[in-house]
């Protein structure tokens, strides 16, 4: 039996765009309750929300009776969280702060058992491989790994032709709001240059035959960066979502209450 089909990574390969929820509560029932509302994928955020390993794990347990694909981002490109992201079952993983070739390349390495990378083999404890039960994982698991990294500096856009070109890397996100910063919009990602750089950041992705991705919660800038060729969008959170709802309401009724723009 081979690993578990990657249904995510086939559309973006596929080029059918994917539209999904960022999860910044680190709840598995806040995340189940997200698999059910119908989003091809789920963030499971784990550089700016609460997440470690075993809250991901729990997260990855609620999402996986439907048919919502999970995403887990890591703070850290480190070698050793990524091997105990795939073991607990993470087949997709987004990766921030990639700047270089070099990085992707090794982030690559990461995912990649022996003797095409450097991921430790302990797949027999692994609920990846269904606690051993997959008996050819080993041999398939490499090839249902989707890496996805993440643009978020104008360095690193200066090298995403670099970028782009590394084997192994299925998908670029561009992150609106470091992105903003190194530009000199720091909380501004609406800014029109910044929103330009975005799309036109997307297209070249696109055109070097790469899955391109980003978040935003502006559904007018999402429906433009599906046009400039995003594959790949998160149109919100699930904090964004509930602050809104929770602001509107406290309006509505109590004559107070800001929404927040939020992811």
């Amino acid at each position: 039996m081979p690993a578990p089909m990657n249904s995510f990574k086939a559309a973006l390969l596929d080029g059918r765009p994917q539209i999904g929820l960022w999860l910044g509560f680190a709840e598995p029932y806040l995340a189940d309750l997200s698999a059910r509302a119908g989003f091809d994928w789920l963030l499971i955020d784990g550089e700016h929300a609460p997440n470690d390993i075993r809250s991901a794990l729990r997260q990855l347990q609620a999402i996986a009776p439907t048919a919502s694909h999970p995403v887990v981002r890591l703070p850290v490109g480190d070698v050793v969280l990524i091997k105990q992201a795939l073991d607990i079952g993470a087949q997709t993983l987004l990766i921030p702060m990639v700047e270089t070739a070099e990085q992707a390349a090794e982030l690559v390495r990461a995912t990649r058992y022996p003797p095409r990378g450097i991921r430790g083999v302990g797949a027999a404890l692994a609920r990846a491989s269904a606690f051993g039960t997959i008996g050819d994982y080993l041999a398939t698991a490499d090839e249902q790994i989707c890496l996805l990294v993440q643009i978020e500096s104008v360095t690193a856009l200066a090298a995403l032709d670099e970028i782009a070109a590394v084997e192994g890397v299925t998908g670029i996100f561009i992150g609106p709001a470091d992105l903003a910063a190194s530009m000199g919009y720091l909380g501004n990602p609406g800014a029109p240059a910044v929103q330009l750089a975005v799309t036109t950041a997307l297209a070249r992705i696109r055109a070097l035959g790469k899955a391109a991705g980003v978040l935003t919660s502006d559904q007018d800038f999402a429906e433009r960066c599906l046009q400039a060729g995003a594959t790949f969008v998160a149109v919100g959170s699930d904090v964004g979502l509930f602050t809104n709802a929770l602001a509107a309401t406290v309006g509505r009724f109590l004559g107070k209450g800001k929404a927040s723009g939020g992811y």
